[in-house]
């Protein structure tokens, strides 16, 4: 079973009668004139490789079935509430997602969907599994800048430099951090404020221009690896944020490097 994702982007225009279809994709269609509401539609589809030509779905289709079903809605109902005035919530979304995943089920042949997610910004993102709709994922990224040093007493110096190469650098090296962080729960009971006060001050407060070895206690016996600031983050979350439960916490050392935690 393979899972194929993509990515539709497209801009309302709340105030406009019409959309300015355009003509790139990649950027966004309809492309929106002057200030828009941009948002990018993650479809993710399960299914099984068609033997004749090697896709699960073919994505010209996914961006066919999607423009013509899904984004109408989203363009309809927030160019309506937006005429009357009213704010479009978390759990305005996740209703609204449910009512197009709904539209969408059965638009992709053999595939099915399996997730459902709308970027609302490049660092925060709402999500479905098709298979508990009821759930709502929220993920948001957090920055910050420290210094840290792989080392084990235990090792010689040789040895610590054989397998922690540079990272062993008696001073120390930096990274600028990223940490995405994703609970999940009934909308309704997800504010964005709240998460974002727990984990500044729960976890970024803790290790934003620290010496992680040095200034942070959980670290003084054990080296503050990618993998092990993961299950520091969850540590330090887990059981925060109230009516929303935490699901995941994944630190990025590099653009290359990263760890997600479940628990």
């Amino acid at each position: 079973m393979h899972r194929l994702g993509r990515y539709i982007r497209f801009c309302v225009n709340p105030f406009l009668a019409g959309e300015s279809d355009g003509y790139n994709s990649y950027s966004a269609k309809p492309c929106g004139e002057g200030l828009a509401l941009y948002m990018e539609l993650g479809v993710e589809l399960a299914g099984k490789l068609e033997a004749e030509t090697g896709f699960v779905v073919n994505v010209s289709d996914i961006d066919r079935v999607v423009r013509a079903e899904a984004v109408p809605i989203f363009s309809e109902h927030i160019k309506s509430e937006y005429a009357e005035r009213r704010h479009v919530d978390l759990a305005g979304l996740a209703e609204l997602m449910r009512v197009v995943c709904g539209k969408l089920s059965g638009r992709f042949g053999d595939g099915t969907i399996s997730k459902l997610s709308l970027k609302l910004n490049p660092n925060r993102e709402i999500a479905l599994d098709s298979d508990k709709a009821k759930e709502v994922y929220f993920s948001e990224k957090f920055e910050f800048a420290a210094t840290h040093k792989l080392w084990n007493d235990s090792f010689s110096e040789a040895e610590n430099f054989e397998r922690f190469g540079k990272c062993a650098n008696p001073n120390g090296h930096g990274h600028n951090y990223i940490v995405e962080v994703t609970v999940k729960g009934q909308a309704g009971g997800l504010g964005v404020a709240d998460i974002e006060k727990v984990v500044a001050g729960e976890l970024i407060e803790m290790v934003d221009h620290k010496n992680l070895n040095a200034d942070v206690e959980e670290f003084l016996d054990i080296n503050p690896t990618v993998e092990n600031i993961a299950v520091f983050a969850w540590e330090k979350l887990k059981g925060k944020f109230g009516g929303a439960e935490l699901h995941c916490v994944t630190v990025w050392e590099t653009d290359k490097t990263y760890c997600s935690y479940y628990g």
